[in-house]
């Protein structure tokens, strides 16, 4: 489907006829949420409220852990050949597509992304996740060597009962790159969406009972994370536990895993990732700050991944700032349910005033903001902010150092490669990075000495796009585990080594 057919969708009519409403999905059918509190979530168009949900309670928590581990012991699913999961995943792939409009709804009204996002992005993204890892899982071989009268293998099992908790900036996707491997190697899944976006999660697990996956092996809890998630995080019936969030809420999650069972973790948290722009991309500025502002600006600046600090060689500054502002400037946040929207709304008030915080610190501690930063059609009553550029950034500035999760970059200069390296490794977080040069022997440096899992290369501003999904791992306290990839489905098995004596 293509831009033109989503332009063509009554989405607001298609909202006038939605009841929204979220309850945990536990065992295969859904149930009233538990909680002594209410959490209210508003649309982030226009403040208005949409719809509420419980705290949540220990009782809902351990429901959704005896159903999960019964539904893994009674060894339907693991037991299952490869190729019947990788069937069923990619029927689950093809229902996401097929329900692609209500889905991408839930996720603009949950995040506040704009509806061509989540409808020609989010979506088929999810969905290409389920058919990556059903695909890779059938190529993974186990290790086996021989030796006289020994033969040793490696045998992979499931681990078990599998926790998530992920964040709530990309719902869907997320919970697929979290469920599907999970599933894949023959665990059953216990999910825990950010209370902000509740939507989409358990139509995710009620058509992964559509597609063939048995009754209990998904699960979908909701509510806060101090009364849900923690108990997630404590329960003894948890073998993995799998989260995408912050560092802070990471640490926690650590001393619980320490606290209760030891259960594995799977850590990616927060991010600070530079962007180093090196002076042969002189004939390249307008594509390059494209580029920036691309990576700088996505989803409203809520991706982990975004480029947030820009450093700039000295040479070509002056030239690539000018034109920052003005691609940023071209940024209108707009009504994320108007398909022409670029550039929608934040997840709520709350996120909105945080954000702000930041942006005035900014300013007292002594940056110069170049453009933006400025809330914008409080008439209708969402949260509307515009992007923010700044100049004059120190690397102990508050908002260089701390994850801002919103339209915000810095900008910094640099001459030579040793200071951009310095510069790019000035910060507690270690997820991405990106660079900009022509310089294969320049790449290579950085590459050594960079602290980052990912690092993005851009030799040209023509190339073509694809892409490769291996396996990644956050380095410091961005957290610790692949993702993707081989090395990704290993993570979630446990390895026996078989020793064969004769």
């Amino acid at each position: 489907m293509t831009d033109r057919h989503v332009n063509e969708i009554e989405w607001a009519e298609i909202l006038r006829k939605t009841t929204l409403s979220v309850r945990d999905f536990i065992g295969g059918r859904y149930v009233d949420i538990g909680g002594e509190s209410i959490i209210e979530k508003r649309n982030p168009r226009n403040g208005i409220p949409i719809y509420t949900l419980g705290t949540g309670d220990v009782q809902g928590v351990n429901d959704a852990v005896s159903n999960a581990r019964n539904a893994y012991d009674s060894g339907n699913w693991k037991h299952m050949s490869v190729e019947s999961r990788r069937t069923i995943l990619e029927k689950l792939a093809d229902l996401l597509v097929a329900n692609r409009n209500e889905l991408a709804l839930y996720e603009c009204l949950d995040v506040g992304k704009p509806i061509s996002n989540a409808f020609n992005e989010d979506i088929p993204y999810a969905a290409a996740v389920l058919r990556e890892v059903a695909c890779a899982a059938e190529g993974m071989l186990s290790p086996l060597g021989s030796d006289g009268g020994l033969i040793s293998y490696q045998l992979r099992k499931p681990i078990g009962v599998v926790g998530g908790i992920i964040g709530w900036n990309f719902p869907l996707v997320l919970a697929a790159m979290k469920v599907a491997p999970a599933l894949m190697m023959g665990n059953s899944v216990i999910l825990k969406p950010s209370e902000f976006t509740s939507l989409s999660a358990c139509r995710f697990a009620e058509l992964a009972i559509e597609a063939g996956v048995p009754p209990g092996m998904f699960n979908v809890v909701h509510g806060s994370g101090e009364v849900t998630g923690n108990a997630i995080a404590h329960h003894a019936g948890i073998d993995l536990l799998t989260f995408t969030g912050s560092s802070v809420t990471g640490k926690q999650l650590m001393i619980a895993a320490g606290e209760s069972n030891m259960k594995r973790l799977m850590l990616e948290c927060g991010g600070k990732s530079p962007y180093l722009i090196f002076e042969d991309f002189v004939e390249d500025l307008d594509l390059l700050a494209d580029n920036i502002v691309g990576t700088g600006f996505p989803n409203q600046g809520a991706l982990c991944a975004a480029a947030t600090r820009i450093c700039i060689h000295e040479k070509i500054k002056p030239a690539l700032v000018a034109r920052i502002i003005e691609k940023a400037s071209a940024l209108k946040p707009s009504d994320p349910l108007d398909p022409a929207t670029k550039f929608g709304a934040l997840v709520n008030e709350a996120h909105l005033e945080k954000v702000t915080s930041y942006i005035e610190s900014g300013k007292k501690e002594g940056a110069r903001l170049l453009y933006g930063g400025a809330r914008v059609l409080e008439q209708t009553g969402g949260y509307y902010l515009t992007p923010a550029v700044f100049d004059g950034v120190q690397p102990d500035h508050t908002i260089a150092m701390e994850e801002i999760f919103g339209p915000v970059i810095c900008i910094f200069s640099f001459r030579d490669v040793d200071e951009a390296i310095q510069l790019a490794n000035a910060t507690q977080y270690g997820l991405s990075a990106y660079v900009a040069t022509k310089d294969a022997q320049r790449i290579q440096k950085i590459a050594s000495e960079i602290n980052s899992g990912i690092l993005n290369v851009t030799t040209t501003m023509n190339s073509r796009p694809g892409s490769v999904r291996i396996g990644a791992e956050p380095h410091k306290q961005s957290g610790f585990g692949f993702e993707n990839g081989i090395e990704g489905l290993r993570a979630y098995t446990a390895s026996t080594q078989v020793r064969l004596l004769w």
